[in-house]
């Protein structure tokens, strides 16, 4: 298979009544990964050319919010294309809209 971008979405929802310290633990293992990224306000999408990579991320993400909660529901959408995709090419032409 021919090496391509792929964008690999995760939204964790702990289920505890105060949830950001726990969502922030699984950004930071995203952050640490080195993979691409972009922390949005509903989740999180992931960058790259390697499925795997990306889906052991989002895997190890879902699992560091076990520091803080018993129960733990994670959203991962796979968006890919033969030609590529990218989060740049999904959001461009939204960039620098009006706050609301």
């Amino acid at each position: 298979m021919n090496a391509r971008t792929r964008n690999v979405s995760i939204q964790v929802l702990p289920l505890i009544p105060d949830a950001i310290p726990v969502v922030d633990k699984a950004i930071r293992v995203i952050q640490d990964s080195g993979v691409r990224y972009e922390v949005g306000p509903m989740e999180t999408t992931l960058e790259g050319e390697d499925l795997d990579e990306l889906l052991t991320v989002a895997r190890r993400a879902h699992e560091a919010c076990f520091d803080g909660a018993d129960t733990v529901v994670t959203v991962i959408k796979i968006a890919d294309s033969v030609n590529g995709t990218s989060i740049e090419g999904k959001t461009a032409k939204y960039r620098g809209g009006a706050a609301g």
